[in-house]
């Protein structure tokens, strides 16, 4: 019988895996490809935050509009009704001061933003706004420094007659 090798005492067989300097290299790729691509997945909640803002924008525009379009057809009412909301008017739109009852209407949940007031002074975490005006700012960012730039802001309509100006909402981002 011939004489083979007992398996524990194999001498000359090459054993798999990677070497350190392997190792290393793929670590050193790894961290290359997380220093390139980390800032890029950070900024993804700012550009949600961003859209959200716009979408709150374009939810008050029409919620604005669809009010004004009611109260053409009633031209002497100080209130309309929007999906059982109270909406007050000045100048046939909807009033600032019942920002509450405007971003409700227009589908805001108080669970993903705070309503602020218009109010001359700014605060440390507040924007400061125009009296005439309400800011919705996230909540995720309610009561910081980043909320000074992070809102969407609806400015009341103003005049009278044939000289109205429309209700102005903006989008402030700065610091999302």
């Amino acid at each position: 019988m011939p004489n083979l090798p007992d398996a524990r005492t194999r001498q000359g067989t090459i054993q798999g895996g990677f070497t350190l300097i392997e190792l290393i290299a793929v670590i050193v790729i790894l961290g290359i490809l997380a220093a390139v691509a980390l800032p890029r997945f950070a900024d993804l909640r700012r550009d949600a935050r961003i859209a959200s803002l716009q979408a709150v924008k374009g939810a008050l525009v029409t919620i604005a509009t669809l009010i004004h379009g009611k109260a053409l057809i009633d031209p002497g009412a100080t209130t309309v009704t929007v999906d059982d909301v109270e909406v007050t008017l000045v100048a046939g739109y909807p009033s600032p001061a019942g920002g509450g009852n405007t971003a409700a209407a227009a589908g805001l949940s108080l669970d993903d933003y705070i309503i602020r007031f218009g109010s001359a002074t700014a605060t440390a975490t507040q924007p400061a706004l125009p009296y005439n005006s309400f800011a919705a700012i996230p909540v995720k960012v309610a009561n910081t420094p980043a909320a000074l730039a992070c809102f969407t802001q609806y400015v009341g309509a103003s005049g009278s007659g044939n000289a109205v100006r429309p209700p102005v909402v903006t989008v402030v981002s700065d610091s999302c």
